[in-house]
């Protein structure tokens, strides 16, 4: 053991040195931009909308998150369903939630029984919302299905209310002109389950009023949500970045990269899941749906994951059914190999006559990284995110980046752009329509600035 007074000094020099790492500097920027994403220059000065009552339209998964997380934080909440049969089974999901949380701590029994005599209710008619101040359609992730439960909203909602539709890639812009007051829609990417992911996406859209947008940020403050602002687009900011270094994933694979090597790499980088296990959690389902709404527009260059639609095709929709990249059972709850949805990955590089050759854990990051980092520039550049710091809070938070790193944009600065845009020029020579530069990063580049520059 050493003297006190050099003890001191040796805990000091320790300090200093730790706060002259990357790790600090990361942290310190994830912890202030958390503070910064809610504030806006649209909303600035804006008194938001007073919100006491709400509904929630829809008992899925989504559904009752959201009607769980309205309950535990002191709101008044009537959950509407399609039928009898599933308003009783959501109602039963959010008495066994409550419950958990009561064998948690995190809610008194006497407050759990206050909620269901005073604060909760169900209801299978739309006319039951005539008097709350907003509504939050939580349905299935179809556009026929939302534009008819809108029309039906629309019809009872009051004047003032505030009609709120959770989404992950629709088109808000389309929708919204169907009912007779678009100023005062707005629309939330909530995460599931929403009772416990904290982050929420408030889309603007064209016709949105500045005090709705107000009193999306000001209800997601209630929930303990970190609200971020993203404008129109496939997938928003979160999904469609998630969506192209996806892309950039599933090309690995069919060069031959196991999914499995895949995850063990993005884990050990500091993610709390790989992205296959993401896929296999809450997306294949999901991502089917969407591209074949979107199958249209899919370029011939495109790299298109058709495996993972085809183990949809097969009925294997991820954790809830056991099946997806992975198996799930007794054996192997966090997931176990799976030889059939190899099987159907060879399948499909033979059938697109993929060039194989070894991805080491070097390249899956270099590939992965600059994905992330080359599609977060563009949305940037585009408006869809208004500051950097509108990439690094929603990846943190929603998509398990590591905090000690940051977010994408501030690893892109530890790195440097000038690292990344040589990455991204040399997969360019293999795949010059999926590789192409970011114009806010070439420039960047060009004036020898860092990407965090833009935050204000």
């Amino acid at each position: 053991m050493l003297p006190f007074d050099q003890d001191l000094k040796r805990e000091c020099d320790l300090f200093l040195g730790l706060m002259k790492t990357d790790q600090r500097v990361a942290l310190t920027h994830a912890f202030f931009a958390e503070r910064r994403v809610a504030k806006l220059p649209e909303i600035d000065g804006i008194e938001p909308l007073c919100i006491e009552t709400i509904g929630v339209v829809g008992g899925g998964a989504m559904g009752v998150g959201i009607a769980v997380s309205a309950l535990l934080n002191g709101l008044d909440v009537t959950l509407l369903a399609r039928d009898p049969q599933t308003v009783e089974v959501a109602f039963e999901r959010i008495s066994r939630i409550l419950g958990q949380a009561v064998k948690r701590d995190k809610l008194l029994s006497g407050a759990r029984a206050c909620i269901f005599a005073h604060k909760f209710c169900t209801a299978t008619d739309y006319a039951t919302f005539a008097r709350v101040d907003r509504v939050i359609e939580a349905v299935f992730e179809s556009i026929e299905v939302k534009m008819d439960v809108l029309k039906k909203l629309d019809a009872v909602r009051r004047r003032g209310a505030i009609l709120e539709t959770d989404t992950s890639y629709l088109d808000f812009n389309i929708i919204a002109v169907i009912t007779r007051r678009p100023r005062d829609e707005v629309w939330l990417h909530f995460f599931s389950p929403a009772y416990v992911m904290r982050l929420v996406e408030v889309v603007a859209g064209d016709a949105e009023a500045p005090d709705v947008m107000a009193a999306a940020f000001a209800l997601a403050k209630n929930l303990k949500k970190i609200t971020v602002r993203a404008g129109v687009c496939d997938g928003f900011v979160g999904n469609r970045i998630l969506s192209h270094y996806g892309n950039s994933v599933y090309s690995m694979v069919l060069a031959d990269a196991s999914p499995y090597k895949v995850n063990k790499t993005l884990i050990e980088l500091g993610l709390a899941m790989g992205r296959f296990a993401v896929s296999d959690l809450a997306e294949l389902d999901i991502g089917w749906a969407n591209h074949k709404g979107l199958a249209h527009i899919h370029s011939s260059h495109e790299t298109y994951p058709e495996c993972a639609d085809r183990l949809c095709q097969m009925g294997w929709f991820e954790r809830k059914t056991g099946r997806g990249f992975h198996i799930y059972d007794e054996m192997a709850r966090s997931g176990r190999f799976d030889p059939e949805a190899d099987n159907i990955i060879a399948a499909e590089r033979i059938e697109k006559e993929t060039i194989a050759y070894d991805i080491g854990a070097e390249e899956i990051v270099e590939r992965y990284m600059a994905a992330m980092i080359n599609e977060a520039s563009r949305i940037v550049e585009e408006g869809i995110g208004l500051r950097p710091l509108d990439i690094d809070i929603p990846l943190l938070k929603g998509y398990g980046f590591p905090r000690w790193r940051g977010g994408p944009m501030q690893y892109a600065d530890t790195l440097g752009l000038d690292t990344i845009l040589g990455a991204i020029r040399h997969f360019q020579r293999k795949d010059p329509n999926f590789w192409r530069p970011a114009p806010l990063l070439e420039r960047l580049v060009i004036k020898g600035r860092t990407v965090s520059s833009p935050n204000v």
